[in-house]
């Protein structure tokens, strides 16, 4: 049988943030994943490629070219596809589009962070950056936390952020544009960050008892949105440490220059699912979740999508 091939439209319209964000906790319930990261070309032109193996889901490599200059050029930043397959017989199930399994594993994985860390009773989110993840921030945010009723968008360029909130179509959560960032953060319950930073635009000073940070955007070694202070003083957790603590800046950086050890991680999603009863957090504690978004997520999202896309097709 040929490998489907799926994109955007023909199956975008079938999948929901609830379904995704339990295909991730489901996927966290099987053995440990081992996954490998191989990263080509300058810092600004990166081919960055991701594969995993979960016993019982299967394989998967996802390969992407990461263009910080695309912006200019009315293209998309990261471009590419994923590969699964069959957890038996390595047959090949599908080539997935990059944009559409990033997409929803970026987002699903931060929202997961959120509903394990995040006080449940949130009211105001700020968003970090106004680019297509941006987007689906606020709309699965609103969606899975009852309480929000504000989200306000903050991005470097002002117009971008504008264009974004012109065209959210939600009409029970008042959006708005964000010019203070400092001031913008000392009011947020939650704030999640998902721009190309290299040095960190968010300040620890900044950040009020009991918010809960949610960090996207650096995904190599030279890159941070978070400073030292935040790092250093929050209760830090990871989407997993394979992925973060030797490849990403966020962590990296603070760890060799002794900001942080390995010990002041508190845990991973593998953690956190397991233990989904124990309180984890204190009313007044600054959470902050490093989304990595390791292959082996893509694969636990691409098998939720391949899935979707068969049960539509019988």
């Amino acid at each position: 049988m040929n490998p489907r091939y799926i994109n955007h439209s023909n199956v975008a319209s079938l999948l929901s943030w609830d379904e995704a964000i339990t295909a991730l906790r489901r996927g966290h319930t099987l053995p440990r994943a081992e996954i490998a990261d191989s990263f080509l070309g300058p810092d600004t032109q990166t081919l960055l490629t991701r594969s995993a193996y979960i016993a019982g889901l299967g394989y998967g490599v996802k390969a992407v070219t990461v263009m910080d200059e695309n912006t200019h050029h009315a293209l998309p930043t990261t471009q590419g596809a994923m590969m699964a397959y069959a957890h038996d017989t390595g047959t090949l199930r599908a080539i997935i589009d990059s944009a559409l399994i990033t997409r929803i594993k970026t987002v699903s994985d931060s929202l997961l962070g959120a509903q394990l860390l995040a006080r449940p009773d949130s009211r105001r989110l700020l968003i970090v950056g106004a680019g297509v993840i941006a987007e689906s921030l606020a709309e699965a945010y609103a969606k899975i936390f009852p309480y929000i009723e504000e989200v306000a968008i903050w991005a470097r360029r002002t117009e971008k952020a504008a264009d974004l909130v012109k065209n959210i179509g939600n009409k029970t959560v008042k959006f708005r544009v964000a010019t203070n960032l400092a001031k913008e953060c000392g009011h947020a319950d939650i704030i999640s960050a998902a721009t190309l930073a290299r040095e960190p635009i968010l300040q620890g000073q900044w950040i009020r008892p009991g918010t809960h940070v949610d960090l996207i955007g650096a995904y190599k070694d030279d890159m941070r949105e978070a400073d030292d202070e935040l790092i250093g003083s929050a209760q830090l957790y990871v989407d997993a440490r394979a992925s973060t603590v030797e490849h990403i800046g966020e962590i990296k950086i603070p760890l060799s220059t002794g900001v942080i050890s390995e010990a002041d991680i508190r845990g991973e999603l593998y953690d956190l699912v397991a233990n989904e009863t124990a309180s984890v957090r204190k009313q007044d504690d600054i959470t902050v979740f490093k989304n990595g978004g390791g292959a082996h997520l893509d694969l636990m999202i691409a098998d939720y999508i391949i899935k979707t896309y068969e049960a539509q097709s019988q």
